[in-house]
């Protein structure tokens, strides 16, 4: 009979939400990079990054294994596990397999610049040995917007990275900040970050409103005084510029986090101009957005 297993995570645990039914697995703390400028997941002292060990790893599936719990997908946390190397990455899915045979899919969080010395092979073997799917935070396709946040990468190396995961054939979920380029690189930014798309052509793209629920000194700063986040309109005019612009085959598209202020989900391309009207008819006071009150990280 299946319990409630306690793992050791270092607090706060972080995951995409469509990974809720799936085993949190920490095989490493906190983030690598941990320099956006929007981004204070991993600041507290407890969330240094650090890789946690093959044996504290297998230790943990053992407990879920005897436990008689049973688990079909698994997410590697924390927010940069695939910052490990392709040989500690290899040994946690062989072991992943051994413990829990029954997983279907493994996943994690994965920055461009983790892919930098894993090859096409090396990603592949992963693929094959289960990591089916990566979540990407592009953020945006802009330079400029990706210099000011400080996010340590670019079009180029974004765009990189997304083709060496296709070439390995590992689906990717990309993730687009909503009001990252504020008020004044608005537009560039919807339309740099549709233009990255359109190269990368992912499986899953899914937007959220920014929010600095601790301020948001660092953001200013990286853009020098001048950023200013877009009123709720702004921000839907941002959404309508990045839709119109937007040029995928059979990419699943959602925008329904709780920090968006009007859900949207589809295919694109079949249903992007029933969102685009959606959109417009939110601009329009036609239909009702969420209340702040009803939005959330």
């Amino acid at each position: 009979m299946s319990q409630v297993i306690a793992l050791p995570y270092i607090e706060p645990v972080f995951r995409p939400p469509s990974e809720w039914k799936s085993l949190i697995l920490q095989v490493t703390n906190g983030c690598s990079w941990n320099q956006c400028t929007f981004c204070d997941m991993y600041t507290q002292p407890q969330k240094k990054f650090r890789p946690k060990s093959q044996e504290d790893i297998d230790k943990e599936l053992a407990v879920v294994a005897e436990s008689g719990t049973h688990v079909g997908r698994v997410f590697l946390a924390d927010g940069d596990a695939m910052a490990l190397s392709f040989r500690r990455l290899k040994s946690i899915l062989l072991s992943i397999k051994h413990y829990l045979p029954n997983v279907t899919r493994v996943s994690s969080y994965c920055l461009p610049r983790n892919l930098l010395n894993k090859s096409v092979d090396e990603l592949t073997e992963l693929q094959q040995l289960g990591l089916k799917l990566v979540y990407v935070g592009c953020e945006s396709g802009d330079d400029t917007v990706l210099s000011a946040i400080n996010k340590g990468e670019t079009y180029a190396s974004s765009l990189s990275a997304l083709v060496k995961l296709k070439q390995a054939q590992m689906k990717t979920s990309v993730m687009i900040l909503n009001g990252m380029g504020g008020v004044r690189f608005s537009r560039q930014h919807a339309v740099q970050s549709a233009k990255l798309m359109n190269e990368a052509q992912p499986n899953f793209l899914s937007t959220l409103v920014v929010s600095y629920p601790l301020g948001d000194k660092r953001v200013v700063e990286g853009f020098k005084g001048e950023y200013q986040l877009p009123d709720t309109k702004g921000l839907l005019q941002e959404m309508k510029v990045l839709l119109e612009n937007l040029q995928l085959e059979s990419t699943v598209f959602r925008s329904d986090h709780a920090s968006n202020y009007l859900a949207l989900k589809g295919i694109l391309g079949k249903d992007k101009s029933k969102m685009l009207s959606i959109i417009d008819s939110a601009i329009d006071n036609a239909i009702p957005l969420r209340q702040e009150w009803q939005r959330g990280l």
